[in-house]
C-alpha cells in the first residue's frame, strides 16, 4: 500500500488543496489521552475517491495520506480548512472522539460529517458495529490490529504502525460507499442526517464544569449532598482542565462522594477522609475543597437543578418495561436497525413509569415512526402483543 506521510505546512497545503476537488474524504486519528485531560492528536490520516480519469496507480499512490501533526514547525491550519469546506463531505467511523479533537484544536466541528457507524446501524449490521467488523463484511479484507493499543507519541513510527493506521482511511472509501447506497436506497438518509445533527453540535463536546455532576452516579440524594456533589465535580472539573490531566487523577468519584457527604470544614476534618489522595490533603488543593464545600453549606453555591428521582416502579410499570422491550426488539428486527440505535433500557423504564416523558429520543422523529407511536399506544391498552413461530406481532384492539 503505498500513502505520503505529511510532515511541513507546505506538503499539507498542497494535499488539502488537491482533496478539496473531491466529493468526500474519509479522516481518522491517532490521538494519547491516557495521562492528560485533552487529548493528544499524534496522527490524521485523511483518504479520498480516485478522480476521473485517474490511473490506478496514480490514486493508489496520492489517494491517502498521513499528516504528523508533531512534526516540527508544521502547521495543520489547511487541513483545519479542509475540514471546514462545506463542499466535501468528511466521512469517519465513530465520528465522537475524532470530531471532539478538531473542535478543541480548531474551534469547529468538521462539517458536514458522515459517521459510518451510525450507518451500519440504520442497515442492520448491530448495535455500535465495529470498523474491523465492516472492513471483514463489506471489503472482504482482514485488518492487522497488533498496532491498535501502541503509543503514537512516540517518534519515528514503524513502518507497520503506519500501514495500520492507513487502513483506517483507504478500507473506509469502500465502506461509506456501500453504506451510503444501501440507505438511500432504503430512504433513510434522513434517519443518519437526524444523527448526524447530534455530532456536528458543538455543544456535543464541550463540558462545562457545571454540569459535571451528571456524571456522578446518585440516587435519590438530600439537597445537601446533591449541592456538595455538584460543587466537589465542578471544582474537579476545573482542576482536570488547568493541570490537563484525567478527572480520576485529580479525585475519584468515590471520594467526592465520601467529602459530599460528610462536607469537613476544616483542614483536620478534611484529613479524616479516606479516599483522599495525598496531594489533596494540604495546600491550594485543600484549601479550595474546603471553599467549595463551605459554599454549599453557606447556601452561596449555585441551585442547580438536581437528577430527577427514581421512584420504584409498580408491577404493573415493570410488566410494561418489558413488554416494551419485546415490541423495541421486533420493531428493530422488521427496521433491520440497532435496537439500541432506538431507545435504551432506561428510556424504556422511563416510558413505562413516566405520564408522559415528551423528551425521550424514541418518541422524536424517525424512531417514533418505527417505534415510539406504537410504544405509546401500548401503554394506552390499544395494541398488544402476539407471540408465534414467525415472531412477535402487534395486534389491534380497537
Amino acid at each position: 500500500m503505498n500513502f505520503k506521510v505529511v510532515t511541513n505546512t507546505e506538503d499539507l497545503a498542497e494535499i488539502c488543496r488537491a482533496y478539496a476537488a473531491a466529493p468526500y474524504v474519509t479522516v481518522d486519528t491517532e490521538f494519547m489521552r491516557e495521562r492528560t485531560y485533552w487529548p493528544i492528536l499524534c496522527l490524521v490520516q485523511i483518504g479520498r475517491p480516485q478522480f476521473e480519469g485517474e490511473s490506478d496507480s496514480d490514486w493508489q499512490r496520492d489517494g491517502a495520506c498521513i499528516v504528523d501533526p508533531m512534526a516540527s514547525g508544521i502547521s495543520l491550519e489547511p487541513l483545519f480548512e479542509l475540514m471546514a469546506d462545506e463542499n466535501v463531505l468528511k466521512v469517519f467511523h465513530a465520528a465522537r472522539q475524532d470530531v471532539e479533537i478538531f473542535q478543541n484544536l480548531a474551534g469547529a466541528v468538521p462539517v458536514p460529517l458522515y459517521d459510518t457507524q451510525v450507518a451500519a446501524m440504520v442497515c442492520g449490521f448491530g448495535d455500535q458495529v465495529g470498523y474491523e467488523t465492516l472492513v471483514r463484511k463489506i471489503v472482504n479484507a482482514s485488518l492487522d490490529k497488533s498496532s491498535r493499543f501502541t503509543d503514537w507519541s512516540r517518534r519515528p513510527l514503524s513502518e507497520k504502525q503506519l500501514h495500520y493506521a492507513v487502513g483506517d482511511v483507504t478500507h473506509l472509501r469502500e465502506i461509506y460507499e456501500t453504506l451510503s447506497g444501501r440507505v438511500a436506497s432504503a430512504g433513510r438518509t434522513a434517519w443518519v442526517s437526524e444523527e448526524m445533527g447530534i455530532l456536528t453540535d458543538p455543544a456535543t463536546y464541550v463540558t462545562e464544569p457545571a454540569d459535571a455532576w451528571k456524571r456522578l452516579k446518585m440516587r435519590n440524594p438530600t439537597a445537601k449532598l446533591h449541592a456538595a456533589a455538584c460543587a466537589m465535580a465542578a471544582w474537579r472539573e476545573q482542576e482536570a482542565q488547568r493541570r490537563n490531566v484525567p478527572r480520576n487523577r485529580v479525585i475519584k468519584d468515590d471520594a467526592i462522594m465520601e467529602l459530599a457527604a460528610s462536607r469537613p470544614k476544616n483542614l483536620e476534618a478534611l484529613n479524616k477522609s479516606r479516599l483522599l489522595t495525598r496531594e489533596n490533603r494540604g495546600g491550594e488543593a485543600a484549601t479550595s475543597i474546603l471553599a467549595a464545600l463551605a459554599e454549599v453549606e453557606s447556601g452561596a453555591a449555585p441551585d442547580l437543578p438536581r437528577p430527577k428521582e427514581n421512584p420504584r416502579p409498580t408491577a404493573g410499570q415493570t410488566a410494561l418495561a418489558e413488554l416494551l422491550r419485546t415490541l423495541l426488539r421486533a420493531k428493530a428486527a422488521d427496521a433491520d436497525v440497532a435496537p439500541r440505535l432506538i431507545a435504551s433500557t432506561a428510556e424504556l423504564d422511563r416510558l413505562a413509569i413516566e405520564a408522559d416523558p415528551a423528551d425521550l429520543s424514541a418518541l422524536q422523529g424517525w424512531r417514533r415512526e418505527v417505534f415510539g407511536n406504537d410504544a405509546l399506544r401500548l401503554k394506552r391498552g390499544e395494541i398488544a402483543l402476539s407471540a408465534g413461530p414467525q415472531g412477535v406481532h402487534v395486534v389491534d384492539l380497537q
